[in-house]
């Protein structure tokens, strides 16, 4: 299990990482994703605030991803990043 270095862009910032070799083209796929998703939101509203970008972007992707699950799975068997997300949203208050 190698573990690489890796520094990924998020809105803007730039969030060094280790990570397993084997989750590279993963995590550069997903940043790219929230990156795509920022803009395209840019474009279609009002919103300067990237608390605000942000928070909508991980919502539509948590919506996408329990749609496209199996919906007979039980909420008990699904992760629960709602720790993972609380400390991005307590970083993202420090650095805003």
């Amino acid at each position: 299990m190698d573990k690489i270095p890796l520094k990924i862009i998020i809105a803007g910032r730039t969030y060094p990482l280790t990570i397993k070799k084997e989750e590279e083209a993963i995590i550069k796929a997903a940043a790219e994703r929230i990156n795509s998703n920022i803009k395209k939101l840019q474009g279609s509203y009002a919103v300067k605030d990237m608390q605000d970008l942000l928070a909508m972007t991980s919502l539509q992707l948590a919506v996408q991803s329990n749609n496209s699950g199996n919906t007979n799975v039980s909420v008990q068997s699904q992760p629960d990043f709602s720790e993972d997300i609380q400390k991005i949203i307590e970083k993202l208050d420090k650095a805003l």
